[in-house]
């Protein structure tokens, strides 16, 4: 009989699930967009209830289209954006706010008090990251200041937190899996990356309590089942954040291989192997566990990539849909001396500055849609040039021969020729 696997993918914009077989025959796909919140300026937020309702959704939805019921399924894999915080009631599973998208900047206060205090060195020795609202320690602190009790119910074990995996899994299993894995776990700036256990000296930094926070486990490890919704016992049995699974979706299993993902955000990820390795600008993370054996990597993270395409779409209204940024900008020879710097909430790798903004530099009266709209495409292939050369000089042993590159941005030809003529080197789609 043929195995069919169920793919999770819980993204920033969006959720999607498939149903592939044993050949990785696509049997049936679906995906629905998420409502985005913005509170204020930089703020970023989702419903964690609509996380979940819209993901089951679509769960669904690709089982109709694939004609199979959950007892059919050989195994559930999931995926999901990074570092994103929640924080729930333990007996009630009701979120007390709303989720911290990893992209809002409302936390950058909670990180620069913690740095003030002279805890910067020990975040970044202890997790490799550096110190910034991205990750989700902050978010998590942010939400327990902003509702009234929090804290002491957190210290109390009435209140879980986590990222998206978490959420996930804890209500597919109906309440019964409390987990996270090394990829997810690496990003939170709580997990020590030498341990890779949750850092206590940190927790009492950031005065979250440990019993707030999951069991990690290895990716590959069978979390538990979805027969508490979807009734069939069929086990979870692999669980990567976004990042780190393209990495390995793209076969880059030894060191040195790499891939760019040109999403909502664009990714950097290059595999180190069984130690992790430090790069100014860059982040080492885990890249997995897999198999009894881990893999580390390093990471370049470019906050706006696709995001700036739906600027251009939903803001300015300079484009229909994403895709026809492609023809758009094929219109034109070159931007004409235009430039656009997307930090929209900051600059991250190699950079690292949240108070940057996002600017349009180098108009004149000549200056057209067409040059803006190919300046914001070429910014995504200049932001890459960034983070490659940080990289590539930052290390003796990198090298990057061919780029290997996914996300919904490389169906555009001249963004992908694009950045091959920039960087000189082969870009593999």
């Amino acid at each position: 009989m043929a195995k069919y696997i169920l793919g999770i993918d819980e993204g920033t914009t969006g959720a999607r699930a498939f149903v592939i077989d044993d050949q990785c025959t696509v049997l049936g796909l679906a995906a629905s967009e998420l409502t985005q919140h913005y509170p204020r300026p930089g703020w970023i937020e989702h419903d964690p209830m609509e996380i979940l309702s819209v993901q089951l959704e679509v769960i669904r939805a690709a089982l109709r289209q694939a004609k199979l019921q959950p007892s059919d399924l050989t195994a559930v894999a999931l995926t999901n954006q990074r570092e994103t915080g929640i924080v729930w009631e333990k007996d009630t599973g009701r979120p007390i706010y709303n989720a911290v998208v990893w992209a809002s900047r409302q936390t950058v206060d909670v990180v620069e008090r913690w740095v003030d205090k002279g805890h910067g060195d020990m975040i970044e020795q202890r997790t490799g990251l550096i110190p910034d609202a991205y990750y989700t320690a902050s978010k998590i602190r942010f939400i327990l200041d902003a509702v009234p009790g929090a804290q002491e119910r957190a210290e109390r074990g009435e209140l879980l937190a986590g990222t998206v995996d978490t959420w996930l899994i804890w209500n597919l299993t109906g309440r019964k899996s409390f987990v996270t894995e090394y990829s997810n776990a690496s990003r939170t700036m709580m997990f020590n990356l030498e341990t890779r256990e949750w850092d206590d000296d940190l927790l009492a930094v950031y005065d979250i309590p440990r019993r707030m926070l999951a069991e990690i486990v290895p990716s590959d490890t069978i979390v538990g089942d979805i027969g508490a919704t979807f009734g069939a016992d069929v086990p979870i049995a692999s669980n990567l954040g976004d990042q780190q699974a393209g990495l390995f979706g793209q076969a880059a299993f030894a060191p040195g291989q790499s891939k760019m993902t040109y999403g909502t955000a664009g990714v950097l990820n290059i595999n180190c192997g069984e130690q992790p390795q430090r790069i100014a600008g860059l982040t080492p993370s885990m890249a997995w566990g897999v198999q009894g054996k881990v893999a580390y990597e390093i990471e370049g993270v470019l906050f706006a990539m696709g995001k700036t395409m739906q600027w251009l779409r939903d803001d300015l209204k300079l484009i229909h849909a994403a895709p026809d940024s492609e023809w758009y900008a094929g219109q034109v020879p070159s931007t004409d001396g235009v430039y656009l710097i997307p930090a929209f909430t900051g600059l991250s790798a190699p950079d690292w500055d949240p108070y940057a903004r996002a600017a349009i530099i180098g108009m004149s009266n000549a200056t057209t849609r067409l040059h803006i709209i190919r300046a914001a495409v070429e910014s995504m292939v200049f932001q890459t040039r960034d983070v490659v050369e940080a990289a590539l000089t930052g290390s003796d042993n990198i090298r990057i021969p061919e780029l290997r590159v996914d996300g919904g941005a490389v169906k555009n030809n001249f963004l992908c020729q694009l950045q091959a003529d920039v960087l000189g080197v082969a870009v593999v789609r």
